[in-house]
């Protein structure tokens, strides 16, 4: 089914990364595809994939709680019109609607494999970087953590029945691999109002106005959200073990989350300053709230009119996380907070704050990734922000 539209300012093609493409519309050549017979789903190439010259930087947009694929139209089309053979964007769909409430390491699992797929599919591929919205800035860091130091080629060797047990080979393998993403060179890894501290306490849902009271009914409420809220409210040390946000701020036997971070030549995150009511200004800055630039300091760009405060890459602190051995027994014995942000900024990131304002300040959580452009278009030269300083 198609239904033709024209645009002379958007330049984008959707691939057929799935069967039963279904197209959506068209603009000045390069066609909108719907994939999925109706889930939304869809990837976004330049026109050089169309000539199976597919460009050499693959880009995974990853949506947050209850989202798609779909709350990244705008921002794939607006990145494919300035880098057309430069980007492959793919974004994600096997976290979608009720599946973003079965908890941040099966989600991550989940993409790691969708992303090895996508590789398999274009192995030209040379690079990669990863952008998530909210809960999907989570999820990435999950999956980067599995995805780190992966051998791809090992894995379809494997599969073909090609793979011999050569231990030198090995040896080699995993140096060549070590310090890439699914044996991709890692660029740039961007997180917009994404809760890298969770959702507990300390104004970090500024909605429940930081009311001790209110928050620990929104922690048992959280169990609406099953596995998910419970990651998000740091309640799931029910094993003995830390939250897993916690377990997620260093490297483990099992999983490197900070060395996979490292990895990548940029780590940004973008924060809503005010009126974001589902994420706090401090975990998705990664920033005690002592920390946070003060109002009267903030600055317009006229470029960027909702950008009101850039803080560049600072060095990496060193500081020695505190041990996490032996049985977890509850919130008292640590300050998760605190740890967390230790842990994360062992790496440096570049922190960038939005502030909307308006009768619209209060979609802020939306706008930052402009999720629907009639109702968020606020948010655009945010967008265009990340487009414009975008490591290629």
């Amino acid at each position: 089914m198609k239904n033709r539209a024209r645009n002379e300012n958007e330049n984008v093609k959707m691939s057929s990364y799935m069967p039963n493409v279904g197209c959506i519309g068209e603009y000045d050549g390069f066609l909108i595809v719907d994939k999925s017979g109706g889930d939304g789903s869809f990837d976004v190439e330049s026109a050089c994939a169309a000539k199976n010259n597919v460009p050499s930087h693959l880009v995974v947009m990853v949506n947050g709680i209850n989202g798609s694929a779909q709350n990244w139209r705008f921002s794939a089309t607006q990145f494919v019109k300035q880098y057309p053979h430069d980007v492959f964007i793919h974004c994600s769909e096997c976290n979608s609607s009720k599946l973003t409430f079965d908890g941040v390491d099966v989600m991550g699992k989940r993409l790691a494999d969708e992303v090895i797929s996508v590789i398999k599919r274009y192995p030209d591929l040379q690079k990669i970087s990863f952008i998530g919205h909210s809960l999907g800035g989570l999820i990435a860091r999950y999956a980067i953590a599995i995805l780190y130091g992966q051998d791809i080629t090992g894995i379809s060797s494997q599969e073909n029945g090609e793979y011999r047990n050569d231990e030198s080979k090995d040896q080699c393998l995993e140096e060549k691999f070590k310090g890439k993403i699914a044996g991709l060179e890692p660029m740039n890894f961007i997180t917009f109002a994404t809760p890298h501290l969770g959702s507990r306490g300390h104004k970090q849902v500024p909605v429940l106005c930081g009311f001790y009271t209110l928050e620990k009914v929104a922690s048992h409420a959280s169990r609406l959200f099953h596995r998910t809220g419970k990651h998000l409210f740091l309640t799931d040390s029910d094993t003995g073990r830390p939250p897993l946000l916690l377990q997620m701020v260093n490297d483990s036997d099992d999983l490197q989350f900070l060395s996979a971070l490292q990895s990548f030549k940029r780590r940004v995150a973008y924060a809503n300053a005010r009126s974001d009511h589902l994420v706090g200004w401090s975990t998705s800055s990664l920033r005690h709230r002592n920390d946070l630039p003060k109002y009267q300091y903030f600055s317009r760009n006229d470029k960027y009119p909702h950008i009101v405060n850039v803080e560049a890459a600072r060095s990496a602190d060193p500081q020695q996380e505190p041990s996490l051995e032996g049985k977890f027994n509850g919130y008292k014995t640590i300050d998760l907070e605190d740890a967390m942000i230790r842990g994360l900024t062992k790496v440096s990131w570049e922190r960038v704050d939005v502030n909307f304002s308006g009768s619209k300040r209060f979609l802020a959580h939306s706008s930052i990734l402009v999720k629907n452009y009639w109702i968020n278009s606020d948010g655009a030269d945010v967008i265009q922000h990340m487009i414009d300083n975008f490591l290629l």
